[in-house]
Formats: C-alpha cells, structure tokens, sequence
C-alpha cells in the first residue's frame, strides 16, 4: 500500500493532463500520441501521479486499461481543474487581443490536405498566435471533442449523441475513383447497380466517408463489396492505382496530384456533396483566437475548394 502525506500533496497539470488522457482514452500509447510524449514518459508520470494520492489509479493488464474507483473521483477532480486552467486562459487571451494566445485544433485525417494551407494564411494575419493540430482518425476525434481540452474539431460529419455546435464552412465532395486504365474510366452516366459489381476499396468501419457511400447504395437497394478495409487516404490511392479496385475518396484527397494519375468516374449520384464542419461543444465559451479562427474559415474557406483549387 501506499502511504499518503496530505501535507506533501504535490499534484502538476502536466501529471493531470497524462492522467486524464489515459482515463479518456484508456490507452497509455494513445495519451502518449495525444501529449507528443513517450509512452515511458507517460507511464512515468502516471507513476508519480499514484505515489503523490496514495492509491493505485489505474489496473492494467496486457490488454487493456482500466480506472481504479479511486481513479474514477480522481478523473472527474482532473477534468474540473483543467477546465478551469482553460478558462483562465481564454480570460487572458480576451485581455490581450490577438498579439498572443494558442489555438488548439484536432482533425480528420482527409482535413490534412487542406487545413494546413489555412492554417498558414490566418498566420501570416495573425503572426502572434501559437497553433497546435493533431490530425488522427474520426474515433479518435470524437473522443478528443468528448473531453473538450481543444479549441475547435475538424469534421466531415458532426457527431451524433454529443451536445455540440456545427458550422459549415466548405464543401465536401465524395467522389469515386478509378485507376486510369479502368475499363469505366471513359464511361459516361455510370449506374449505381454497375458500379456495385466492382470490387470497393474503404476506409475502416466508422469512416464518414464510408458511411455516405453505404448510405447511397442502401437508398438505392444496393450493397457495397468491399474487397480491402485500410486506414488511410493515401493507402486507398495507391491500392486504387495498382488496379485492386476502386474507392470513394474526398476530392480534397486529389489536392496535390496530377489530375491524369486517377480517373473519378462519371457516376450518377455523385459527387456526394457534404461539407466539412468546424465543431466543439455546445454552450461552451470560446477563445477571441477561437472565434477568429471560426470567422476565418467562414470567409476564406471557399477559396480552398477544390472547384477553386
């Protein structure tokens, strides 16, 4: 057992933001890829973070991890600490105006063909800010935008069953691609039944982009056959490109290529138009660097369309 000193109870924010993300995520690699630390750097703060309370705060197996009841009051006290650092950060950022403060971002992982070239226009405007994104997959995001520690969330779809406030900001069209020596890659007027019949390449289970799709053939009676699951964007181009079938991909994905390297194919219903949507909790007071930001994407976001690019 642990003996505890309520005399030296020398808890950090550093000790509570490892603690909270391990709780929030249940992984100490995923909280180590969250912080930018090594997982031993997280497990050594953990460490100390039990040895300061007194109690073990955490049970893990080879597997996985799981709170201790002491934990679970711990995490809650955590959360209530943190949110009220933030606060008292927004409250110097709104003194100070934007010659300083920190915008936090987490996106998508489709976002990253865009939001980056953003990010530098507000910048160059704004040369004073400090700007932290985290780019990881949708579960991961959902799980961020759950805790609320960031400013604003990149999505192609907002989530269901949390209280949250969606602005659309740009849109979002699905396309289909195709090797360019596909036999439909000159087709005309594709029906949605032909193209059932090919062999799909799809992002994992859970993907907004996957989603929309399935949704589009199931309104039409149809099912997708999925011939590889893979967890990125540029993995599904280039499985596209070796001829293993063909995929459902944001246009935003085609940024940086040459327009001949793929064929998007002429099918009807597509392009799927979604938007993307700059998201965070509902009610919640946001940053002056935050509402910027948001005032930003409101009026340059169109020039990044890709109709545009």
């Amino acid at each position: 057992m642990i003996a505890y000193n309520p005399s030296m109870l020398h808890l950090t924010l550093r000790q509570l933001q490892v603690f909270e993300s391990t709780a929030r995520h249940l992984s100490l690699s995923r909280a180590a890829e969250e912080l930018h630390l090594s997982q031993p750097g997280v497990s050594m703060q953990l460490k100390k973070l039990a040895e300061t309370v007194g109690h073990p705060l955490l049970e893990q197996t080879s597997k996985r991890v799981k709170l201790t009841d002491q934990g679970q009051e711990l995490v809650a006290t955590a959360r209530e600490i943190l949110g009220a650092v933030k606060r008292y950060e927004l409250s110097l950022v709104a003194r100070q105006g934007l010659t300083q403060g920190t915008l936090r971002l987490v996106a998508i992982s489709t976002a990253s063909y865009f939001i980056p070239r953003l990010l530098g226009e507000f910048a160059q405007l704004h040369p004073g800010i400090k700007i932290s994104l985290r780019v990881t997959n949708r579960e991961l995001v959902l799980e961020t935008l759950a805790a609320g520690l960031d400013d604003l969330y990149i999505l192609g779809q907002p989530p269901e069953g949390l209280a949250v406030t969606a602005i659309p900001f740009m849109e979002n069209p699905l396309v289909v691609l195709a090797a360019p020596d596909h036999p439909l890659a000159k087709a005309r007027h594709i029906p949605l039944a032909r193209l059932a019949e090919e062999p799909w390449l799809l992002r994992e289970p859970g993907s907004g982009t996957r989603k929309a799709a399935e949704r589009l053939f199931a309104e039409n009676g149809l099912t997708l056959k999925p011939r590889m699951e893979l967890g990125n964007n540029e993995s599904i181009k280039q499985a596209v490109l070796t001829g293993l079938g063909i995929s459902v991909l944001s246009r935003h994905t085609l940024a940086l290529h040459d327009p001949a390297q793929f064929a998007v194919l002429d099918v009807q219903g597509f392009p799927i138009i979604r938007q993307w949507y700059a998201v965070y909790p509902a009610g919640r007071q946001r940053s002056v660097v935050a509402r910027t930001f948001l005032d930003f994407l409101l009026s340059h976001g169109t020039y990044h369309d890709v109709a545009k690019a």
